[in-house]
Parts: structure tokens; C-alpha cells; sequence
């Protein structure tokens, strides 16, 4: 995969029409500039790769509007990232630090490890490692590159 984005970015505009041809059995938009054409090319290389968007985050982006404030955007889109991110009760998160396993339980008011309930993550993390740590972050909750917008609650 990364060797076809590569050899995307060698092409020139005629290159990237001809490669669009091929892709999307159709020709580009007319009006689509060399960066857009190669952007759109390696995207579909990626989806083609790793899969396309779910469904819930298809669907924000077609209720998407030109007009939509970038305030109104970032709303929706963390309103989706907490639907993902919220843990039901009776989960169960296993992470393993220093050789060790711990489970933490998932309780409707918190979260139970070692025989205590504790409010959130982060704590339970320090409890742990004796270090500041990001809670969801430490059980993988969160991607390490995700922007701040995604964040997941804690």
C-alpha cells in the first residue's frame, strides 16, 4: 500500500486522470486539481485495504453541510466519538503493565480493581504504574494519535 501512494505522488496530473480511470472505472471530475485527484486516489488505495468508514460516521459526514459552522462539526463528530467510547456496565478491561495482568470491571458509577470502585480511569492507572497516565489512554481506550476531540470520557 505504501509503495501505490508513493507512486502516486510520482505521477503528474495526465497520470493521476489515467490512474482514476482505472480505480473508478469512470473519468475524474474535470475540475478536480492534481492534490485532490491524488488525495482521492489514496484514500480509496486505503479503504480498499483496511476497509471504508462504519456506518454512524458515514452518516454524520452526509448530514454534513458547507454552511455548518466548524463549532457545530466538532459537536457532532465528539457526540459520535462518546457514543463509541461509553463502557457498559460489566465490561471488563484487561491490561497488562510490568508482567502483570489487572481486570478492571466496568460498574455503572465508576470502576471497580482490586477489591475498591474508584471514579476513573486515571486513578486506577496511578494506582497502578505510581506514574500520571491518561486512563483511557493506558487501558486503550484511545487511539495515541487521536485528536483531542475523540477524546474518551472519562
Amino acid at each position: 500500500m505504501e509503495d501505490e501512494i508513493a507512486h502516486l505522488r510520482d505521477l503528474d496530473l495526465t497520470g493521476l486522470r489515467a490512474r482514476w480511470q482505472s480505480v473508478f472505472q469512470r473519468p475524474p471530475p474535470s475540475h478536480l486539481p492534481r492534490h485532490l485527484l491524488f488525495a482521492v486516489l489514496a484514500f480509496r488505495i486505503q479503504t480498499d485495504r483496511f476497509g471504508n468508514l462504519d456506518h454512524e460516521t458515514r452518516k454524520v459526514l452526509d448530514r454534513t453541510n458547507a454552511n455548518e459552522s466548524v463549532s457545530a462539526m466538532v459537536d457532532r463528530l465528539s457526540s459520535l466519538d462518546r457514543k463509541r467510547t461509553e463502557l457498559t456496565p460489566g465490561t471488563m478491561l484487561v491490561r497488562e503493565w510490568d508482567r502483570q495482568s489487572y481486570r478492571v470491571m466496568v460498574l455503572a458509577d465508576g470502576f471497580a480493581w482490586n477489591g475498591q470502585t474508584y471514579d476513573s480511569l486515571t486513578k486506577i492507572a496511578f494506582a497502578i504504574t505510581g506514574t500520571r497516565w491518561n486512563g483511557p489512554r493506558f487501558f486503550g481506550l484511545r487511539d495515541r494519535q487521536m485528536p483531542s476531540v475523540s477524546e474518551a470520557r472519562r
